[in-house]
């Protein structure tokens, strides 16, 4: 199990052990827990088999069974894939700012496939396991994935060069962003015993991607009660059962029923709830010609209309340009204005009486809808026994046999650092606050920085927290079928701050939506329309023809343009 071996990891786990020992028995002991530490770093390797039975071995040392700080090249240990297209270059790179070197993504719109086998394939069935790693950013990403794949013992023949999307993996878990989609993945493929097929299950709303450009720490801890933590800087940003149909989609365990395939709907299954009345009878005197509207015989025209104006005339002041060829421009013409003497006074040109609604107006008869006495509700096909379904107490997890990372990303600037696989949450958590923290600190301190230089925009701080808070509203439970379209709000006004009060107003509509969907149920009480005093009618249902025309009848007319396209 132990493929990599860190003495750095293992002391940093001691740091900790050693501080809480010297609390209970003083430094002898604690000063032989850490000479311990020494001599199992300098054995482990010769006496792997030896060092279990050992009381005093930190769990550090033992529990970890892959480790990579890419503090040397990556060269031999990592295989880049030899696939085709997989043409974008890896380099082993510092991060910006830090000494700390990791696994760089250095061309922007490539494939990129690198794997590493493990010595041993790392069970996940017995006891916890953690994966671990650290990605920064360095330019943002607006489409592309940043997570790794935890393949599973691929078939004979397979060779690492040639990794590609289809090499099966166990897991795969990590940042993944393009257009809508804004999530840290955790997808398990697991072999449904039925059918021997392997089903991909991903997590129901994950935790969205950090939308800055610093250094970021993402652990899954899979653990034996079926248990799934996803963490985000070392803080649980999601909580999950393997086995719960409300966590996963599909479910891992499928239905015990499902819709027969070969059910078919009999040709005289009548799903229309409601029937137009057969019996009903368009009354005598409706009549359906008579118009919308018709014109107003009490109007009068306003005294002084001009009736000799035009509403519009020629601009006086407009000239022709210089460069103007009537042989290739055409006659030039000026353009046209508001007729000023028409806005000084009632009105000009021919005066028309104004339209009212016509009273005996009553529209297409429909005859009103009853209820279908052949009604049978929406046909479902009959329910069957899943010939698939099974039932587990505990997933039946693929061994790890390698870790690889396999994206098509448009940003360059990706970098990978501190992979880790280990069997100790205090092992993953010893690691994150020994090379994470630090570097993270620097970053933080360093954008704080930067965004108050001399005479910078004095509202940049405070957008910046309202930023953090909305993202942080995303991730409200009760907003999760909302949360990609919050999000892209939030984008937005990232990349155009005058709108920030805008997306604020809209984000607030969306909560308030949801909230008083939660109160009331989302149902709509029923509002009568009081009918028009002057049209009475026996039609309930409305017509799409009907509408139309109203809508083009109360159209008001065009004004022509006033210069000529050429």
């Amino acid at each position: 199990m132990l493929s990599d071996f860190s003495v750095p990891s293992c002391l940093s786990f001691y740091m900790q052990e050693i501080h809480e020992a010297k609390k209970k028995w003083g430094w002898n002991l604690s000063l032989l827990i850490l000479v311990k530490c020494f001599s199992v770093a300098v054995e482990v390797r010769g006496f792997r088999k030896m060092l279990a039975p050992q009381l005093l071995i930190a769990p550090g040392c033992l529990l970890q069974i892959l480790y990579e700080s890419f503090d040397n090249s990556f060269d031999g240990r990592w295989i880049v894939s030899e696939k085709e297209g997989y043409n974008g270059e890896w380099k082993h790179e510092k991060s910006e700012g830090h000494d700390d070197y990791g696994l760089l993504v250095s061309e922007p719109a490539r494939k990129y496939a690198i794997v590493k086998e493990l010595d041993e394939p790392a069970s996940l069935k017995d006891g916890t396991i953690v994966l671990q790693f650290e990605t920064r950013l360095q330019k943002g990403l607006e489409c592309g994935g940043a997570y790794l794949k935890y393949l599973r013992p691929q078939e004979a023949g397979w060779v690492p060069k040639g990794f590609d999307n289809e090499s099966p993996y166990s897991i795969m878990f990590g940042p993944d962003k393009c257009g809508a989609t804004n999530k840290v993945h955790f997808i398990l493929k697991h072999k449904n015993p039925k059918s021997g097929e392997y089903v991909e299950h991903h997590l129901k709303f994950p935790p969205s991607v950090p939308h800055d450009k610093l250094t970021h720490v993402y652990t899954a801890i899979l653990k034996p009660d079926n248990e799934l933590q996803i963490l985000v800087d070392g803080d649980e940003k999601k909580k999950a059962n393997f086995l719960s149909s409300e966590d996963f989609e599909p479910p891992l365990i499928p239905a015990k029923t499902i819709p027969d395939p070969d059910d078919v709907k009999p040709e005289d299954w009548d799903e229309r709830a409601k029937i137009p009345d057969p019996e009903a009878v368009k009354p005598e005197d409706w009549d359906e010609d008579a118009p919308l509207e018709i014109e107003d015989e009490d109007a009068v025209k306003p005294e002084g209309w001009l009736d000799d104006e035009p509403e519009e005339i020629d601009d006086p002041e407009a000239t022709k340009p210089e460069d103007w060829d009537e042989e290739e421009d055409g006659e030039w013409e000026a353009p046209k204005i508001d007729n000023p003497k028409c806005q000084e006074g009632p009105g000009c040109g021919e005066w028309k009486r104004p339209t009212k609604r016509n009273p005996a107006y009553k529209g297409k008869w429909h005859a009103p809808l009853i209820d279908n006495p052949n009604y049978k509700g929406i046909w479902k096909p009959q329910e069957i026994p899943n010939p698939d379904y099974f039932e587990l107490d505990h997933p039946e997890f693929e061994p790890i046999a390698a870790v690889g990372i396999e994206i098509w990303t448009m940003q360059d600037g990706i970098l990978f650092d501190n992979i880790l696989i280990a069997q100790d949450e205090k092992v993953a958590s010893s690691i994150r606050d020994a090379t994470w923290k630090p570097k993270f600190d620097i970053e933080k301190e360093k954008e704080k920085a930067d965004e108050a230089p001399a005479g910078a925009n004095v509202l940049g701080g405070f957008q910046k927290k309202v930023f953090e808070l909305l993202y942080r509203v995303a991730e409200l439970s009760f907003l999760s079928e909302h949360k990609d379209k919050i999000i892209e709000l939030i984008e937005k006004a990232e990349k155009q701050p005058i709108i920030t009060i805008g997306v604020l107003v809209s984000i607030v509509v969306v909560i308030l939506t949801v909230f008083l969907k939660l109160i009331f149920g989302g149902k709509k009480a029923k509002v009568e329309k009081k009918p028009e005093p002057v049209a009475e009618t026996s039609n309930k249902e409305g017509s799409g023809d009907e509408k139309a025309e109203e809508n083009e009848e109360r159209a008001p007319a065009r004004k022509r343009q006033v210069r000529r396209e050429n």
